[in-house]
């Protein structure tokens, strides 16, 4: 099965499945001297586990960075980065009963037809627990911008009706609320609003927000042609994005208009931005 490999200077391939011993990411192209830590991967991936709310999935896990190779005295030696994050709460036996029968909206008839074999637990490689990886690989990833002065910052800027206006903006709340809104008023409607929606055992669609800043001009599009190449970065962006499960991509290049404090604080004239709708939430 081909598609787990992303990036070409900087390449991660992704694996596990969702009730297999754990996931991993394997990372090569990182340069030698970069400090790098598990607790730095960890914050990242705090973020990102389950059962942190009643509007994500009840599966427990710790989801612990382990970093097996790549990294010497709390740094990067230049060689591939592998991490590995166990699984611990599998249960299984909680989709024996999906075993013979396909889910709407999951990719179990597609991966069936074209494999003749599946693994029904939870999805096995189709389920969003493989982000947990990409997730271990970004927070390298952000390390490295860093240093080059890029900053990536992600929200979530709607959930069903509930959308948070660009002036109503408040960055240093994105945080402060389990649904990731740059505003906690409007965190608070759309909890209510998620609130309905499991009541009435339906789901919601919403839209994530990812703003870059401090990005130069690529060199190799300053000679720009209408035909990009296929390994240009927006290319590589949406095959990573399109193939997280339940998400549309929409990529505006260049907004002015989009998070004015965060344009204010990191000083960036020009912010690439990318939208990322979400079908079910």
């Amino acid at each position: 099965m081909a598609g787990s490999i992303y990036g070409r200077l900087f390449q991660i391939s992704t694996w596990g499945e969702s009730h297999g011993k754990g996931i991993g990411v394997v990372i090569d192209g990182c340069p030698a001297g970069l400090s790098l830590s598990e607790e730095d991967i960890q914050v990242y991936l705090d973020r990102r586990k389950p059962g942190q709310s009643q509007f994500t999935t009840g599966r427990k896990e710790s989801d612990m960075a382990q970093i097996w190779s790549g990294v010497f005295e709390g740094r990067t030696t230049g060689t591939p980065i592998s991490i590995l994050v166990q699984n611990q709460d599998q249960r299984s036996r909680d989709y024996g009963n999906i075993m013979n029968t396909y889910r709407p909206g999951h990719a179990d008839y597609t991966f069936d037809e074209k494999y003749g074999f599946r693994d029904y637990r939870g999805g096995g490689r189709s389920s969003g627990r493989e982000t947990t990886a990409r997730v271990a690989a970004g927070a390298v990833a952000a390390k490295i911008l860093k240093e080059l002065g890029i900053e990536v910052h992600a929200y979530t800027k709607a959930i069903g009706p509930v959308s948070v206006p660009e002036n109503e903006y408040h960055p240093e709340e994105i945080f402060q609320n389990p649904i990731y809104m740059p505003s906690n008023a409007y965190a608070q409607k759309a909890s209510a609003y998620l609130e309905e929606c499991i009541k009435n055992q339906d789901s919601s669609g919403g839209i994530i927000e990812c703003v870059v800043t401090g990005m130069p001009v690529i060199p190799y599009l300053k000679n720009w042609t209408p035909i990009l190449p296929k390994q240009c970065c927006p290319s590589e962006q949406s095959k990573a994005l399109r193939s997280v499960t339940a998400l549309k991509l929409q990529i505006q290049k260049e907004v002015s208009t989009m998070i004015p404090s965060i344009q204010k604080m990191e000083g960036s004239p020009k912010t690439p931005t990318m939208q990322a709708v979400s079908s079910a939430v």
